[in-house]
């Protein structure tokens, strides 16, 4: 690891049990806090969710000023689950419908700038098990202590649930296998950083405005490479949260998620002036399944699609302009 990553990681690291409710209401002042989570077909975990964050960090001590869940286009009960709970709810196809259409979970954070308040946003993911309010006073104490701190990535111990029990570490396979590998190679002063892609991570609206998003899983990466060219390494700190549980998916699908994490990557490299591309990059991604006649190919687009900074928005700068 780069001395400066040493550094870094050493100075801008904390617990989320050093951020105690209590002082973090002492140190918001005025600053409003917004809590988002992105939600596709999560109504087994999503109401959880949302019930403790209002009854910990709004009812019990005032820290959270809204808390928002931006419906995905679920095909569950996801929505009124999430509403029940507390939850005022936005279904993001309705959110700036003259942008248009895009799909992914990048697409569903970068439209929750449009749709909340808080001076600092806290990204939570909807299919959390066993989720502790402490994940959101985490990700808040380094940016209420510290003006100089402008994100903050959660990193936690991923285990992989399966049917014969839990695999301590074996979460993250993603990140392990395709991330951390790129951004060593390529952006070595991150190397410290623990969860790359983790979905948990809060930030200040003036740096998230002004950043573009990738619509697809590419999403964590590319806020946190375009964060590091924005502003800098010592802007960023990270929390340890503990243990993170929540659902798996397949090893065919993490090989899409990893497709656009490699194209998230290539974008970064090309945005940032890292290098000169010959020809752009293919997005057909061809996976195969054992069938009768031998291997059956199954072909898929892993392109990413990418939404400006909020602030260009012509309706979004307009809001903005009226309430500064």
């Amino acid at each position: 690891m780069l001395p400066e990553a040493a550094s870094w990681m050493h100075r801008r690291t904390s617990r989320a049990a050093d951020w105690p409710p209590a002082d973090l209401l002492a140190a918001k002042g005025s600053a409003r806090i917004s809590v988002v989570l992105p939600a596709r077909n999560e109504e087994e975990t999503v109401g959880a969710i949302v019930a403790a964050i209002r009854r910990d960090l709004v009812e019990r001590v005032p820290l959270v000023d809204e808390v928002v869940v931006v419906d995905s286009r679920s095909t569950d009960r996801t929505a009124a689950v999430a509403a029940a709970a507390g939850a005022r709810v936005v279904a993001q196809d309705e959110v700036l419908p003259g942008e248009g259409r895009m799909s992914g979970k990048g697409e569903a954070l970068w439209k929750s700038l449009a749709v909340t308040t808080g001076d600092v946003v806290v990204f939570v993911d909807a299919d959390l098990r066993g989720f502790s309010p402490s994940y959101v006073t985490g990700l808040l104490g380094p940016l209420l202590a510290d003006p100089g701190v402008s994100f903050v990535k959660g990193c936690y111990d991923r285990p992989l649930i399966t049917g014969a029990g839990a695999a301590e570490g074996g979460g993250g396979r993603v990140t392990e296998l395709v991330a951390r590998p790129l951004i060593n190679l390529h952006w070595p002063a991150l190397a410290g950083v623990v969860q790359p892609l983790g979905g948990e991570y809060a930030a200040r609206r003036s740096l998230l405005e002004r950043l573009p998003f990738v619509t697809g899983y590419g999403v964590e990466l590319g806020l946190l490479l375009d964060v590091l060219q924005e502003a800098g390494l010592d802007a960023i700190a990270q929390v340890d949260l503990g243990r993170r549980v929540h659902s798996h998916q397949s090893t065919e699908a993490l090989g899409a998620m990893s497709g656009q994490i490699m194209l998230t990557a290539w974008s970064r490299l090309q945005r940032h002036g890292r290098m000169l591309p010959l020809e752009p990059p293919a997005t057909r991604l061809t996976q195969f399944r054992r069938a009768p006649g031998g291997h059956d190919p199954r072909v898929s687009d892993v392109g990413v699609g990418e939404r400006r900074p909020m602030i260009e928005v012509p309706e979004y700068a307009a809001r903005r302009s009226l309430l500064s």
